[in-house]
This record gives C-alpha cells, sequence and structure tokens, in this order.
C-alpha cells in the first residue's frame, strides 16, 4: 500500500548541497522575495518605509520587478489591475501603520471586484506586539484588525521559518474562487535579520477549487429546460472566472437573453441577438427580468447598481450561482450554488438540453427599442457622443480602466467592451482614484499594449502624483480627464436633492502644464477634436494626458 508520505520527494545531491550552504548576506527580505518568486511571481508593487526596508532590499538580489507608486493606496489599485488583467496574484509592499493603512480603500475595491492581491506589510518589532503601548514607531494596537473586515484571511508571521507557508497560504487564499486581497504581516527584525534558511525553491500553492453539488446543478438544469422565458444575469463572476465562453454556449442552447451586470461587463457579446447589454439601471430592464419564469443569476449578488437600487422584485425561480457563499440568496431567496461559475457553468452544458426558439431575439430587440427611445427623449447627445468617440478611439483588445465620474456612470450601462475582462471601474467599493493608478498596473502587466484611463477633475486630483510613475517606468497609459470643475455626479445629486450644491466646487490646476512638468505630454480637446486627440494619444507609446472641459449630465434614473 503506498501512503502520502511515500510520495514525498527527496532532494538531488546539488539540492542538498545547495540547502545545506546557502548563500551569505541574505535576510529575512530575502525569504519573502524568494517564496514570491517560486510562487512564480514577476512583478511587485509597493512603496518602501522603515520598517519594511529588509524586503526592499531583498529585491535588489532578486529578478522581480519593481513597479513603485508614490502613494500607497495608488500602489494598491495598481496591483488590483494587474491580478484583474492576469488572473495571478499581485504582490503588494507595504510598510507598518500609515502606510499599511494608506492602502485599505484600495483593498477594499480589489475584495469587492474579486481581485487577487497579495499584500505584505511590516510590523513594528516583535517585542512591540501584543497590544502594548512601547511606543515603537508606526505602532497599531492591532495592526491585523484594520485589515480583517476588508481582506480575505490575515497571516501574520513571527519567524523567518513561517515566512515561506504563510506567504504560500496567502497566495493560495487569493486565488481561490472568489479571488480577493489578503493581508500577511512580519516584523520589522524578522525582515531584517540574517538569515542560514535554504534559499526558498519552487512552492505549490495550487487553488482550491469551488465545485458546484451536482444533486444542485441536476435541479437547474431542469428548471432552465423546462423554462417558458428564461433570462441569465451574468456578473463579475464570470469574467473573474474566465467563462465567457461557457456562458455564450449555454444562453445559445437555450435562446436565453443575457444581461450583463456592470461588474461583468464584456462576458457577453454586445451585439449577439441574445444581448441586452448592460441597461440595469432601466425600468424596462428591470420588468423583462421580472417577468422571466426562470432566472440565473452567475456571479452576481445582485446588490445595489445590478438590481436597480433594490427595486428588482423577481416572480420567477431563481437560480444563483455564486463562489462567495455570503452572497447566496442575501438579496433573493434562489437555489443558491456555491461554486465558480466556470465549473458550474461547464455542469449546466453537460445536462441542459436545446431549447426551441419562442421569440426571445425578437423580445430582446423590444427591450432594446424601448430603452433606446426612453434615452434619447431626454436629449443627452453629448454624453453619447463622447463615448461613441471614446469606443472608437479604443483598439478593442485594449483594457480601460474607469474612475467614479460621471461618463464612466454612462458607461457602465452604455459601452461596448467588446472583449471580456478589458473594462475596470471601481463601483465595487465606489471610492475616487482608481482610474489611472489602475490603468498604470494594467500597464505593467501587459507592456505595449495601450491602456485608458477616465476621471473626472475630482478623481484626478487623487492620482496627479502618478504622473512620475508614469514618466518613470513608462508606462503606455492615456488618461482622459473630463474636468467640469468639480464632483459632478455628487453636483447633481445634492441639486436634485436639495436645490443647491454644497462642497462640489473645486480648484484645479491647468491639467496639461501640470502633466508637461512631469514630462508626460499632455492635449486640452474638445468634444469635436475627442475622438482624434484620443487615437493619436492612444497610437503613441509612452504615458500621454487628454484634457475634456465639459458638463456632462447623467440620464434619468428609473428607481425613483
Amino acid at each position: 500500500m503506498t501512503h502520502d508520505h511515500d510520495l514525498v520527494l527527496r532532494p538531488t545531491a546539488a539540492q542538498t548541497e545547495a540547502a545545506l550552504n546557502p548563500p551569505a548576506g541574505r535576510n529575512g527580505g530575502d525569504l519573502v522575495v524568494e517564496t514570491l518568486a517560486g510562487l512564480g511571481a514577476t512583478t511587485v508593487f509597493g512603496l518602501p518605509g522603515q520598517h519594511a526596508l529588509g524586503m526592499f532590499d531583498a529585491l535588489r538580489r532578486s529578478d522581480l520587478r519593481y513597479v513603485g507608486l508614490r502613494v500607497e493606496n495608488n500602489a494598491g489599485f495598481a496591483a488590483d489591475a494587474y491580478g484583474r488583467i492576469t488572473g495571478e496574484a499581485a504582490p503588494l509592499l507595504l510598510s507598518t501603520g500609515p502606510g499599511a493603512l494608506m492602502s485599505l480603500a484600495a483593498l477594499q475595491e480589489a475584495a469587492a471586484a474579486s481581485a487577487p492581491v497579495l499584500a505584505i506589510g511590516s510590523q513594528v518589532p516583535a517585542a512591540g506586539l501584543g497590544g502594548g503601548r512601547h511606543g515603537y514607531l508606526h505602532e497599531l494596537r492591532d495592526q491585523q484588525a484594520s485589515f480583517r473586515d476588508i481582506v480575505k484571511s490575515v497571516h501574520a508571521v513571527r519567524t523567518q521559518s513561517q515566512i515561506p507557508s504563510a506567504i504560500a497560504a496567502a497566495w493560495q487564499s487569493a486565488l481561490t474562487a472568489p479571488h480577493g486581497p489578503v493581508w500577511v504581516e512580519i516584523p520589522q527584525d524578522v525582515l531584517l535579520a540574517e538569515t542560514t534558511l535554504p534559499v526558498v525553491t519552487a512552492l505549490d500553492a495550487t487553488p482550491d477549487e469551488v465545485v458546484p453539488r451536482p444533486e444542485l446543478t441536476a435541479v437547474a438544469a431542469q428548471l432552465l429546460a423546462n423554462a417558458e422565458r428564461p433570462a441569465i444575469i451574468a456578473g463579475g463572476g464570470v469574467v473573474r472566472a474566465d467563462a465567457s465562453g461557457k456562458l455564450l454556449a449555454l444562453a445559445e442552447r437555450l435562446n436565453a437573453p443575457v444581461v450583463t451586470t456592470f461588474g461583468g461587463k464584456g462576458a457577453f457579446p454586445w451585439e449577439h441577438p441574445l444581448s441586452l447589454q448592460s441597461w440595469l439601471e432601466d425600468r424596462h430592464t428591470t420588468d423583462f427580468l421580472e417577468d422571466a419564469d426562470v432566472l440565473l443569476v452567475v456571479g452576481s449578488g445582485l446588490g445595489e447598481l445590478s438590481s436597480n437600487y433594490h427595486t428588482f422584485a423577481p416572480r420567477g425561480r431563481v437560480i444563483q450561482i455564486e463562489a462567495d457563499a455570503g452572497k447566496l440568496e442575501s438579496n433573493h431567496p434562489a437555489l443558491g450554488i456555491h461554486a465558480d461559475a466556470r465549473l458550474a457553468l461547464t455542469a449546466l452544458l453537460e445536462t441542459v438540453p436545446p431549447r426551441p426558439d419562442r421569440g426571445d431575439a425578437e423580445r430582446v430587440r423590444a427591450v432594446l427599442a424601448a430603452v433606446r427611445e426612453r434615452i434619447d427623449a431626454q436629449r443627452l447627445t453629448l454624453e453619447q457622443q463622447l463615448l461613441a468617440d471614446v469606443r472608437a478611439a479604443l483598439p478593442d483588445d485594449a483594457p480601460s480602466f474607469w474612475d467614479m465620474t460621471i461618463l464612466a456612470y454612462w458607461a457602465w450601462s452604455a459601452f461596448d467592451a467588446r472583449r471580456p475582462n478589458t473594462m475596470h471601474s471601481a463601483q465595487g467599493a465606489g471610492g475616487l482614484g482608481y482610474g489611472f493608478p489602475a490603468a498604470l498596473g494594467a500597464a505593467a502587466a501587459e507592456p505595449g499594449r495601450p491602456v485608458l484611463a477616465v476621471s473626472g477633475d475630482g478623481g484626478a486630483m487623487y492620482s496627479l502624483a502618478e504622473l512620475a510613475t508614469a514618466r518613470q517606468y513608462g508606462l503606455d497609459v492615456t488618461w482622459l480627464i473630463v474636468d467640469d470643475g468639480g464632483y459632478g455626479i455628487l453636483r447633481e445629486y445634492m441639486t436634485d436633492a436639495f436645490g443647491e450644491a454644497t462642497g462640489t466646487e473645486l480648484a484645479r490646476p491647468d491639467f496639461t502644464a501640470l502633466a508637461e512638468s512631469f514630462g508626460v505630454p499632455a492635449v486640452r480637446t474638445s468634444p469635436d477634436a475627442l475622438r482624434e486627440d484620443l487615437t493619436k494619444a492612444l497610437n503613441t507609446p509612452g504615458p500621454s494626458v487628454v484634457v475634456l472641459p465639459a458638463v456632462l449630465r447623467m440620464f434619468a434614473p428609473t428607481h425613483l
């Protein structure tokens, strides 16, 4: 009989010799970077700080590429985008206390969007741990507590021998569906102390598979096979699981109309006859989905934005496939299937028979026509033309990153992402300042491919320091800044609610002159020239800024 312990691989003589005689001059930081390399990491993001210097010193002895940003929150956004684009865990190196805490908003966005970020932060020296008030620089009573409500898992290291296992466990957690950010913290003295431990070699941190229970997929298959008016809501879980092809195959087999959530942009072909596109903030779409006798929800928790601000009230049976068990039936009763979207859709494809066409494409066309009529009646031609110009300028395979700004709110509903995993926004957590640093992370992930960032002037002010990062690394990011003189969407909200706005008007710099002071080419454009100027910027290697002075309006909501 063969036991598991009989399968342990024995080291070669050369491996034994290397382990017994590790190179001199290594410290705990080397164990960190060696572990990351052994797990397959190639790029790390971050910002140095006094307690974390052991990790940063070790970087120069490794082959890892370091991309340093100017603010920890922006470094977190860059790592978030790198994780979304590559599907790999993105290492983020941070220092204790203020540096670590500056990353929290970015990690919240990564958690909401299921982006795999491996944040590794330093701690005060081990003697200062335990909640006592020893007066160490950057000291917190319980630094882990600040992260525990945000990240998927927390991994505390207290000795050098714990470093490889803790980082490997965190890596596995970040990449197990649903993907998400994780937190590892290591005391300063552990990072700085010389080590005699062997060089870390390859580690196995294979993510766990979240497999659907077969009795549940059997029931789901029967419900879908017998449905008169099936419909599908595809969320960000479809994109994260690389399941767009499976979704298309199932929708065509069922002749089921599909709407994608704002986090699921690109999960289903925009111009497909069964595509309801992304008009979730429209009552015509909401009514259509409520009328479905069987509604399949894949990779979405049906939260505020995906439910037309919780006005959606399905009348038929709901089947919900979700890798985050906490989201199952959190908003609506359903046949809840805890599973990775790709695995669950595969199981359904193996059992669901073809469903005859009952005029489903015609019903989709009628809904989209009603949506178009409603939008056209509001005479918002400028906003629609700007979106069309951005779409025309942006190559189909080029990723775009959208901050919380009016043009992005339009894009959630009206922009054709063309390809899966190419349109990303901060709508998960809703924080400002996401677009530009995230685009830098995407450019670091795939050098040579143009990347677009879209911000308002208010959101842009969060990220101006990263113009230096873009220039330093020569990253191919074009930053479109729509300058309307303040927080435009908040101006609208407050004016509608209170008759006038307070705190929304902003003094701004000359964005073009400021960009050029960093050595970044910039142009001031107009609505008529946007398509040409944006196309030129995207086709020119390196960073660039396009500033569009324009006051945009949102289309009228239907949930009030």
